[in-house]
């Protein structure tokens, strides 16, 4: 079967919730420039010098011959006008790839309904879930005006992607399929194809990303830093220059595209920054060469230059709160949010609250391959486990630590979800200590000391330590809360912070009982996504690192599931890998979201937790209420930022 997507129209949202605030987009592709009926394309004052001086094209040369048309509107947002500056606060050098973020400009990216839509590129041709057909905008360029074609496309295949020295590790997962990678061929300067032998449902969601898997990278720019286009003596120049090991290092070095250092580095994102490293604060500009456009043919971003200021990152929300950011979410709490609050009364900001989008803000996840048989025989009693979870009082957990405003969940997907199901929401949640009770005792942990503490087979007590990275208070005062509910099944916790690095090598070294931290980190959940955070994929994951281990390393480290269910989740992540069809998809997803919920292998409290956003009163169309997540929403990237604009008194359109 064939699939082809081109711009057009977007379907009508499927859930109203999750596109409250949101723009209506649309992706599609305009008239040559010699139809009238197209807006006319309004420039930036911001390059009005540069234009007239003859050091820049004018918009209607530096635009693609089909720019993607953005349509503004809806739930308050309004077309806008170019200027000003948008300040936000960082805590380290690192985070200027939140810039990267908040763009969001990908190949394809999420439209409102989870779906993949063309972003960068014109459309795309999909056949059997194993052939893409990519088709790019003619006449779209990089940032500094080089021509972005397949050039650059075959440039990243062959020259870096299968470049011993650059990936020793050969291409990145998404691009095998099978273990295989495809075909590639050049089919113009705007067409290319990747054909596999097997469906490969991973590549375009890989490519719609938060940090999306790069397929091209700027060509004209890089060579310059690769042994097979370079002089051999300007680059082993340019690596003395540089002080370091050889060209693959210089090359790796400077062609950080996730990451902005270099601000030499072409971008095809809304701003590009133009401050090198290091320095505390970074200014990124307006990239002249965007292929996004609005309704009135105004170029977007709105905003000509985002600043980045660097500081210590304990003290952001009370730099928010003295009004040095005009849109700042990153290094704020929730329990940061009276006092930004009570602050916005004096100050020209609001602050509001979005819905943030992990499966679980907190979750207890017993480590299935604990080092102490005793411990680990436990942890993989499913019995155990529910009762741990039927112990729980989330009700009052909600109403003590969040104010009632977030969820009582397990670890699943969010009501905004298309594969969203209120029974595994529910499912083992309801407090019911007699149950817990009786649950224990069928396990064979009725013996209780003289504190009624139970007894374990050996005769020790049924005590443990629960161990948090640290990085917030909430933890420790949720699981103050857990503490006492425990207690009144026999069973007692010790809540202990660890520094994150240490906290890791412990789970993954077997020595913790149990681990606190949040659970799925998209909720958003969608069919074309990969499921790999509901099946053991990865030695990050702390309820069965050992298993990760295993599927990471290929079987050369860790060990393989033991659990039936386990390994029936690796199977069906396995088959998702297979699959060539949304139905199929589906399918797999809604079963391995039964298992999970049904086997509890993390134990969620609640979800749907409130991230405070600090926005200045004269920054527009940044959304009321949204949706806060990594993955897929990019933070503010779905809600495209280039779209954001300053109303300050006086100014005119």
């Amino acid at each position: 079967m064939a699939r082809r997507s081109q711009p057009g129209p977007m379907a009508p949202t499927r859930r109203a919730a999750l596109a409250l605030g949101s723009a209506a987009l649309v992706s599609a592709a305009l008239p040559r420039r010699a139809d009238a009926q197209q807006p006319v394309l309004i420039d930036s004052p911001f390059f009005a010098e540069k234009v007239a001086a003859g050091k820049l094209p004018p918009v209607a040369q530096r635009v693609p011959a089909s720019p993607r048309l953005v349509t503004v509107s809806g739930e308050g947002r309004t077309p806008g006008r170019h200027g000003g500056t948008m300040r936000m606060l960082m805590g380290d050098q690192r985070d200027i790839r939140m810039m990267t973020l908040y763009g969001y400009s990908r190949l394809v990216g999420y439209d409102d309904n989870l779906d993949l839509a063309p972003d960068i590129l014109d459309g795309y041709d999909e056949e059997d879930g194993r052939v893409f057909t990519l088709r790019l905008r003619p006449g779209h360029r990089w940032s500094d005006g080089s021509p972005f074609t397949t050039e650059d496309f075959r440039y990243w295949w062959e020259d870096v992607a299968n470049n011993k020295r650059l990936s020793p590790g050969g291409p990145p997962q998404a691009l095998l399929a099978g273990g295989k990678p495809p075909k590639v061929e050049i089919l113009s300067p705007t067409e290319i194809r990747y054909a596999w032998e097997q469906p490969n449902p991973v590549f375009l969601p890989s490519l719609a990303g938060a940090q999306p898997t790069y397929i091209c990278m700027p060509s004209g720019y890089l060579k310059q830093f690769h042994e097979t286009y370079a002089d051999k003596a300007t680059l082993a120049h340019r690596v003395r220059q540089v002080r370091v090991r050889d060209w693959g290092a210089l090359h790796e070095r400077l062609s950080r595209m996730y990451r902005p250092e270099n601000p030499a580095l072409p971008t095809l994102d809304p701003w590009r920054n133009t401050t090198p490293l290091p320095a505390e604060q970074f200014t990124f500009e307006r990239n002249a060469y965007f292929h996004r456009i609005d309704q009135n043919g105004r170029q977007l971003p709105y905003v000509d230059e985002v600043t980045l200021t660097v500081g210590t990152h304990s003290l952001v929300p009370a730099k928010a709160a003295a009004g040095d950011a005009d849109l700042q979410a990153r290094y704020i709490r929730f329990d940061n949010y009276t006092f930004l609050k009570d602050a916005s009364k004096r100050m020209n900001f609001d602050v509001r609250l979005w819905k943030r989008a992990e499966g679980a803000w907190f979750a207890l996840m017993p480590n299935l391959n604990a080092i102490d048989p005793v411990w680990r025989d436990l942890n993989r009693d499913v019995r155990y486990r529910r009762a741990l979870s039927a112990a729980i009082n989330r009700k009052d957990i909600n109403q003590v630590i969040f104010f009632g405003l977030a969820k009582e969940s397990g670890n699943t997907a969010l009501p905004e979800s298309p594969l969203y199901d209120p029974e595994f929401a529910k499912m083992w949640m309801k407090e019911d200590q007699g149950l817990a009770n009786r649950l224990l005792d069928e396990i064979g942990l009725g013996k209780r000391d003289l504190e009624g503490i139970r007894l374990l087979p050996d005769g020790r007590r049924l005590e443990f330590t629960v161990e948090t990275a640290g990085e917030s208070t909430e933890e420790t005062d949720i699981l103050d809360l857990i503490k006492q509910d425990l207690i009144g099944v026999g069973i007692k916790i010790y809540p202990r912070s660890t520094q994150r690095d240490v906290f890791r090598r412990r789970i993954t070294a077997g020595q913790t009982i149990m681990v606190a931290s949040t659970g799925m980190d998209n909720a958003l959940v969608a069919s074309e996504m990969e499921p790999d955070a509901l099946a053991p994929t990865t030695t990050a994951q702390f309820q069965w690192p050992r298993w990760g281990q295993f599927y990471e390393t290929g079987g050369r480290e860790g060990e393989e599931p033991a659990l039936p269910e386990v390994k029936e989740l690796v199977e069906l992540h396995r088959a998702w890998r297979r699959s060539a069809t949304h139905q199929e998809r589906k399918e797999i997803w809604r079963r391995m979201l039964k298992i999970n919920a049904e086997q509890l292998f993390t134990i969620g409290v609640v979800n749907a937790t409130l991230q405070p956003v600090v926005v200045s009163r004269a920054l527009k169309n940044v959304p009321e209420k949204g949706l806060y997540s990594f993955e897929p929403g990019a933070f503010f990237g779905r809600y495209m930022p280039d779209t954001f604009w300053f109303d300050r008194p006086g100014a005119k359109t």
